[in-house]
């Protein structure tokens, strides 16, 4: 692959390129010294991967990321020191279109191939969904005993761009809104907590982390929290699965609209939005196929048209609608 580094520590580009020399198959074509060169050289030679620091002279990364999505759009892995310190920075470029983040290697005996194995795993993640390698999804096992809900659910999906979507989204809903939530977004497990915590602070309704064994309730909003996939189980309640393990989109949203196809009997509505690749738009052309109520976020408001791109081709949504509309849907069509 071809890779980018966006970083103005020379010591972090030394223990990136010597990450990265650990795989014949990644190249190093460039190295910015802030996000205004990364802007730049993106525009000049578009890699197949950025890895963008967050804190950087003239232009930080939150912002040539942003920029980068609308003017030469590529796969942009955040990378920086201690992501945990600056979560919300790290919301803040997952919004503008970066798909994940993680620490940067460290340099030191020993330290480079132990840390830099974690970074090498996100960049064949990244690999498997710029590649847009379709991984057939088995649905659930048929439902035995499955009850008929009385509240009806929304099932939404996202991945780059996401968090600032849902963000605007959620504030949108009437704090007296009756459907239970459950959101599918890309996001590692270190930051599902956070993000959840984030969210709550701009949304009417409740968000925290979906735990196994829940079940979906009116008025919460509820964030697939791990790496493995959540699914609707057939008794009604939420669950983690590892399967399909080779897919590279984890939690999958796929999974999740297959599941609720398989396995809710009551009103739902499947919402896909802003995000790279594929993933969800057959999840949501199957929620279509069985009645439910589908909305894709439309291109002009997305800041990465990927996955509802691909719903549209399939004429997987009933409505394609920009983001400030989506609410107002959910509240009309519920």
């Amino acid at each position: 692959m071809k890779i980018g580094i966006v970083n103005d520590l020379p010591l972090a580009v030394e223990a990136l390129r010597r990450a990265l020399s650990l795989r014949l198959d990644h190249q190093v074509v460039w190295v910015a010294r802030d996000g205004r060169e990364a802007i730049e050289f993106c525009a000049a030679h578009t890699p197949d991967v950025v890895l963008m620091d967050l804190i950087m002279p003239n232009v930080d990364g939150v912002e040539a990321t942003r920029q980068i999505m609308v003017h030469s759009p590529c796969a942009i892995l955040v990378v920086t020191v201690d992501v945990g310190v600056h979560a919300g920075r790290v919301y803040e470029a997952m919004g503008a279109g970066a798909l994940d983040a993680i620490d940067t290697p460290q340099l030191g005996s020993g330290e480079v191939q132990k840390t830099a194995a974690a970074l090498l795993a996100k960049i064949d993640q990244i690999g498997g969904v710029i590649g847009d390698r379709v991984v057939p999804l088995r649905p659930p096992a048929a439902a035995r005993g499955a009850v008929t809900e009385n509240v009806p659910l929304v099932a939404i999906g996202a991945s780059a761009g996401g968090p600032a979507a849902l963000a605007t989204l959620l504030a949108g809903l009437p704090v007296d809104f009756g459907a239970a939530t459950v959101i599918i977004q890309h996001v590692d497990r270190a930051f599902a907590a956070g993000m959840a915590e984030w969210l709550s602070q701009v949304s009417t309704l409740p968000v925290r982390l979906a735990k196994a064994g829940d079940r979906p309730q009116a008025g919460v909003v509820l964030l697939a929290g791990t790496n493995d996939h959540l699914q609707l189980m057939s008794a009604g309640t939420l669950g983690y699965t590892v399967a399909p393990a080779d897919t590279p989109y984890r939690p999958s949203v796929d999974v999740f609209f297959h599941s609720v196809v398989q396995h809710w009997r009551g009103r739902a509505v499947g919402v896909l939005l802003t995000g790279m690749g594929r993933d969800g738009a057959h999840g949501l052309k199957a929620m279509r196929a069985k009645g439910f109520y589908t909305i894709a976020q439309d291109e002009a408001t997305s800041a990465v048209y990927g996955m509802p791109k691909m719903a549209a081709a399939l004429n997987a949504a009933v409505a394609i609608l920009p983001l400030s509309g989506i609410a107002n849907a959910l509240v009309r069509t519920l």
